[in-house]
């Protein structure tokens, strides 16, 4: 924790945009479509790429199912919002004064980052790479994500800082052996607490100066 950061590594949905409640939305109405008496799955799923959710609940006869979920999905995702989380951009300009890496790190696949570009052409101007589901083999949980972006901007894992909401992701910053910052824009600060080394509600929490503080300045 001692060594200087040098790169921060930022998932997408609830990290760098406030998406999730409207994901909620969307799989609250799945979930009562396909599984009315699981109370809670919408929530249980966060996190979860929707291969995952295809191997763990749409298998045996709902297997059919998964062509036309993956429709409304991407007819939802044309459709949504993409607003920044609060104080995110001030952040990320914070960081990049002091010349940190930048990079989004994402299990979206290009096609929804089409979206995403849609609403905000210049997004790619803030990072030095955005890597998507395209890029690695294996999603989070696993932490080869962040080891490759890692790589990607010539910089160790220990000099890496994730920023992350989900378990998933969590736990692929942990295993790839990163500092990690959990936003708890989807998960309880409680939840998130023993799983990280930091926790913010948001990019206005107080604990965000001693953040920007464990980055050095590299220009």
């Amino acid at each position: 924790m001692n060594q200087r950061k040098k790169a921060a590594l930022f998932d997408l949905d609830g990290v760098v945009f406030d998406t999730e409640p409207q994901y909620t939305i969307f799989w609250e109405t799945e979930c009562r479509r396909y599984f009315p008496e699981q109370e809670g799955l919408a929530h249980a799923i966060k996190g979860s790429t929707l291969g995952q959710i295809f191997e763990k609940y749409f298998t045996g006869s709902l297997e059919d199912e998964r062509g036309a979920l993956t429709e409304r999905l991407n007819a939802f995702e044309r459709d949504m919002e993409y607003p920044f989380i609060s104080g995110f951009v001030d952040f990320l300009s914070q960081l990049s004064l002091k010349g940190v890496r930048r990079a989004i790190v994402t299990s979206s696949n290009q096609a929804k980052m089409a979206n995403v570009y849609r609403c905000h052409p210049h997004l790619k101007n803030l990072f030095d790479i955005i890597l998507t589901a395209e890029d690695f083999a294996r999603s989070k949980p696993f932490p080869d994500c962040y080891l490759t972006a890692a790589e990607r901007l010539s910089v160790s894992k220990q000099e890496c800082v994730v920023f992350e909401d989900s378990f998933n992701g969590i736990r692929s910053g942990r295993d790839a052996g990163m500092t990690v910052v959990g936003l708890a824009t989807t998960n309880d600060i409680q939840a998130l607490q023993p799983l990280c080394d930091y926790v913010i509600s948001d990019y206005h929490d107080a604990k965000v100066q001693k953040i920007i503080d464990i980055f050095g300045t590299f220009q």
